[in-house]
């Protein structure tokens, strides 16, 4: 059984990442999506609203779980059988920092390897700190964050 583990804080879910998810479940008996707490970013949304809108996205993906998770990925990746970390590349700049990861995470953990998805062109510019700018800012972010949640991101930003 080929399982692999998409972490990311998924704050919140774009239509680049669930193109990546999309594209890894088709390849994957198992695909667990981690939301990872990252002290380095700061959520707007909690892990809790992170999950709920991972779940909605991908309820007709009957292979696609949702977890949560702290600490190394390759923990996270070992927990739950994992021998494969999908990550997905927007731009150049995206490959360095990932390098960096993956080479980091195979030293550690050599029996885990990453696998990355380059993103569909509509999407290289995607994330979801420019689909909150939008949002906060009263912009259409149609285009940005699936319709199952569009609503929930929206009310963030203008209670």
């Amino acid at each position: 059984m080929k399982i692999a583990l998409y972490p990311g804080s998924f704050d919140p879910v774009t239509y680049g990442h669930l193109d990546v998810i999309q594209r890894a479940s088709r390849l994957f008996d198992e695909l667990y999506v981690a939301i990872m707490y990252n002290e380095e970013k700061s959520g707007t949304f909690s892990v809790a609203e992170r999950k709920e809108m991972l779940e909605k996205v991908t309820k007709d993906m009957p292979n696609v779980k949702v977890i949560s998770e702290d600490g190394l990925t390759i923990v996270a990746a070992r927990k739950y059988g994992a021998k494969f970390l999908v990550r997905g590349i927007r731009a150049v700049s995206d490959y360095e920092y990932e390098l960096q990861l993956a080479t980091a995470n195979l030293i550690m953990a050599e029996e885990i390897e990453t696998i990355f998805f380059l993103t569909h062109p509509e999407y290289s510019f995607l994330s979801s700190s420019v689909a909150k700018a939008i949002a906060k800012n009263q912009g259409d972010i149609t285009k940005f964050i699936p319709e199952e949640i569009r609503n929930q991101v929206l009310k963030k930003y203008h209670l």
